[in-house]
């Protein structure tokens, strides 16, 4: 043995194909396909799978309002008396809106029915009747 044939131990370098030379025609790589092309890589699966997902307009976000709960003027004219504060509260505790949960909801006060006594009304949205027959009353 020479000094010239001597190898050390750590050279071990993969073997280099595809680089023309004598190996015939598809230079040791084997036939077709995206293993035997320059340049190759392999997709990650969860790239295919991502692109497959239909990506349309403000898909990701889902804007959902907040519940609201209905009182008609008639109940309130029932369970309140003179002058009484209406808000989302006291209609709570009176029993006319059920927690959503475990939080008092917003309230929207609807026109079914009539007034006969003055109250206040605080925090609460109205419907176009509804705000007319109370604002008529008071």
């Amino acid at each position: 043995m020479q000094i010239h044939q001597i190898k050390s131990i750590g050279d071990k370098r993969k073997k280099r194909v595809g680089r023309g030379g004598k190996r015939g025609t598809t230079s040791g790589r084997g036939t077709k396909g995206q293993k035997s092309r320059s340049g190759r890589r392999i997709r990650p699966q969860f790239r295919d799978i991502l692109k497959k997902i239909p990506k349309k307009k403000g898909y990701r976000v889902k804007i959902v309002g907040k519940p609201v709960a209905v009182v008609n003027l008639r109940d309130i004219d029932r369970k309140f008396s003179e002058g009484a504060l209406v808000n989302p509260k006291t209609l709570v505790e009176n029993g006319l809106v059920r927690r959503i949960s475990g939080k008092i909801p917003r309230v929207k006060i609807l026109g079914n029915g009539e007034l006969t006594k003055k109250f206040i009304i605080k925090d609460c949205a109205f419907s176009k009747k509804a705000e007319e027959a109370w604002k008529k009353f008071s």
